[in-house]
């Protein structure tokens, strides 16, 4: 059975966390004398001598209006990177417990274990970039804290089977974090609607893709109220600035924008991949549900170079585990994917 307090860390059970002075205010006033703030104001706007919203009701409050979910049962970090960093922290123990992740997948995931100083186990995704449920089973015991899944996934571009998704969820009593930073542009409905059957897990969204955002920062965790409660003790004070969060609520305004962008982004992806399946130097394309391409090239740290040269910015992927000779193709404008198609045109015709 899923026990919260059996895998929280001990000292953060116990922890008393920082409270700043806009958490014990709460509330209207004329006058602010409690935080050392400049009371002249600042280069930019009187507003920002201010700090802002430590928890950030008012984005959380649009938040929770747009996914249908409580207010309390969301944390906004610094990307979605700290939300990631913040589980390590409040729920594995360093040098004690272990997490798994499926590789190849976003790289962050074992980047803050080696932080945190927790064992990575590594249940590699099979030849089709589905999960490995009996590799996976067989890698959990009592110190595992965290599964990690991205779907859709990161380099991949695919989606997990639902159905085993629904399994780990099912049988595995510690924290399954599923990371769907790329959800908008699937056809596969999010995990969000799923938190009130699973005590167990998270869910992870973010700003920076469908609704082009990467330069606020603002990545969101969903998750029973217990374990948003665990986040908010040790998240710094003021870690989503007033700035961030004026526009991001902005942003909020303009759904219909952001679903029209989505639905061209998938147009865009979908006839960028008709004209790659008629270039000889792309052996493979992968299905995405994301925005971007997975595409298996004959040279690819040959073709990324050249493409440099090109003033053409590609992620080479060859050195990931069942992606050799690939390369990540993000979705660009109509421009920025001619732009592309002109320069593999080129190399083939210098490579023939």
């Amino acid at each position: 059975m899923f026990n919260l307090d059996r895998l929280t860390r001990e000292n953060i059970r116990n922890l008393i966390p920082y409270s700043s002075a806009r958490d014990e205010f709460s509330g209207e006033a004329k006058v602010f004398l409690d935080a050392n703030e400049n009371s002249l104001g600042s280069p930019l706007t009187k507003w920002y001598n201010r700090y802002p919203d430590p928890h950030q009701l008012k984005l959380k409050e649009a938040i929770s209006t747009v996914k249908a979910i409580d207010r309390e049962k969301i944390f906004l970090g610094n990307g979605s990177d700290e939300c990631i960093d913040l589980l390590y922290r409040c729920f594995c123990n360093p040098g004690k417990d272990n997490v798994i992740i499926c590789p190849p997948t976003y790289g962050m995931y074992e980047v803050s274990a080696n932080i945190s100083d927790v064992e990575i186990r590594k249940a590699p995704l099979l030849n089709s970039f589905q999960l490995d449920l009996v590799h996976l089973e067989n890698l959990t015991d009592e110190d595992t804290k965290i599964i990690w899944i991205c779907s859709p996934n990161n380099p991949t571009g695919n989606s997990m089977d639902r159905e085993d998704v629904e399994m780990i969820l099912n049988n595995y009593n510690g924290l399954v974090v599923i990371d769907e930073a790329y959800i908008n542009f699937s056809p596969q409905k999010s995990f969000l609607q799923e938190l009130a059957d699973y005590p167990n897990l998270v869910v992870l969204q973010t700003f920076s893709k469908a609704w082009g955002l990467a330069a606020l920062r603002v990545g969101m965790a969903f998750a029973s109220e217990e374990i948003i409660e665990t986040l908010n003790r040790v998240k710094p004070p003021y870690n989503i600035g007033q700035a961030t969060q004026e526009l991001a609520l902005k942003a909020l305004e303009e759904v219909g924008q952001v679903n029209d962008m989505v639905i061209e982004l998938v147009q865009m992806r979908e006839a960028l991949k008709g004209v790659f399946e008629k270039l000889p130097v792309i052996e493979k394309i992968y299905p995405s549900d994301a925005n971007f391409l997975l595409i298996k090239v004959k040279g690819a740290k040959k073709l990324y170079n050249y493409l440099l040269g090109k003033g053409i910015v590609v992620r080479d992927r060859s050195n990931v585990k069942l992606c050799d000779d690939c390369l990540r193709v993000t979705v660009g404008t109509e421009q920025d994917n001619t732009v592309l198609v002109d320069a593999l045109i080129d190399w083939q015709v210098e490579n023939k």
